[in-house]
């Protein structure tokens, strides 16, 4: 098989900004621990203030290419993955670059001459991570960039996509190309609830996207909230996961699988009409770091397998062992090599 450029992303590149805080900073500009928004004016004076902290961390980040990088990393094929998403011309934009590329990963950026590269606030307090997100470049993503040759021949070349929900804010124009190509020619087209906030503010384009979806990844929270727009009138995540697996499909290649994640509870899989429970690999309290990025890495070490065509019980494994690494370290980063086995 063919793995040069086989896993697509599309999505927004951030720039983590990661510091651990106290509850007052969270009060102070109304934070919710667990949770991710888009910064609104009283958010700005954040990051200024995050920066000047004696533990602050510049991370490459962004949903999608934290999970497409991770995916890479755990794949034996260099160049298998690509990635598109919009920064800004100057030294941050540069600095990502060199960090995807440093990892394997073929990114071909938009590189928006107005606005200043995405960055993104990390709280962490206690291990647990909120994210405050400040797209900026990010947000400037054009349709045109995807249709220029160089950027659409990825698309053409790649069999798999994933797309994080936080794109559906910039450019639900350039999901909607992806997946009716996907669906046209057989291939997979999977996505992220991503946040209660897309579920909830977002719901028409999600709702667009949904029937493309092959795969639908998301965490326990994100599924409640999925639940309660749609007026389910359940908060158990087994029936939801087994309701979004069952939403209507634009193409019947492929059956839809519906994956959540609930931190260190079982992943919930639902697919053909049932539910299988997986554990997870259990973390001393003491080992946990912080969990940004968690997320992202289970969405990477599952694409990582499924690229392979693994059975979906060897890419939940890998899920959970490439999120094991990762809350054991600051932001989404990871050692050199894998040992997963």
């Amino acid at each position: 098989m063919e793995y040069d450029g086989i896993l697509l992303g599309m999505g927004n590149p951030l720039l983590d900004i990661s510091a651990v805080v106290d509850q007052d900073f969270l009060n102070k500009y109304e934070i919710k621990p667990n949770n991710a928004i888009l910064a609104e004016d009283k958010h700005l004076p954040m990051y200024d203030e995050m920066a000047a902290k004696p533990t602050v961390e510049y991370i490459a980040g962004g949903a999608t290419q934290n999970s497409i990088r991770v995916a890479q990393w755990m794949l034996p094929f260099p160049g298998a993955t690509s990635y598109m998403g919009s920064v800004g011309k100057d030294k941050f934009g540069e600095k990502m670059k060199k960090n995807a590329q440093d990892a394997g990963v073929n990114v071909h950026y938009y590189e928006d001459e107005t606005a200043p590269t995405g960055t993104c606030a990390v709280c962490v307090l206690d291990g647990e991570r909120s994210l405050v997100a400040n797209l900026s470049a990010a947000n400037c993503y054009k349709v045109d960039h995807l249709k220029r040759p160089e950027n659409w021949a990825l698309v053409e070349k790649a069999k798999f996509y994933y797309i994080a929900g936080f794109f559906l804010t910039v450019s639900p124009e350039s999901i909607q190309l992806v997946a009716e190509h996907a669906a046209a020619n057989n291939k997979i087209f999977s996505m992220n609830l991503s946040a209660p906030f897309i579920c909830e503010f977002f719901r028409d384009p999600q709702e667009k996207a949904l029937p493309y979806m092959d795969f639908v990844f998301g965490n326990e929270t994100e599924a409640r909230t999925f639940s309660k727009v749609h007026g389910w009138e359940t908060d158990n995540v087994e029936e939801i996961a087994l309701k979004i697996s069952q939403w209507p499909k634009a193409s019947g290649t492929h059956k839809r699988i519906t994956v959540i994640t609930q931190g260190a509870d079982p992943v919930v899989i639902a697919e053909d009409g049932k539910v299988k429970l997986f554990p997870v690999i259990p973390l001393p309290k003491e080992k946990l770091v912080d969990t940004n990025g968690a997320g992202d890495a289970f969405v990477g070490g599952f694409l990582s397998q499924l690229v392979q065509e693994k059975p979906i019980a060897e890419c939940v494994r890998a899920g959970c062992y490439a999120s094991n690494v990762i809350i054991q370290r600051s932001g989404c980063t990871y050692p050199e090599k894998p040992d997963f086995a």
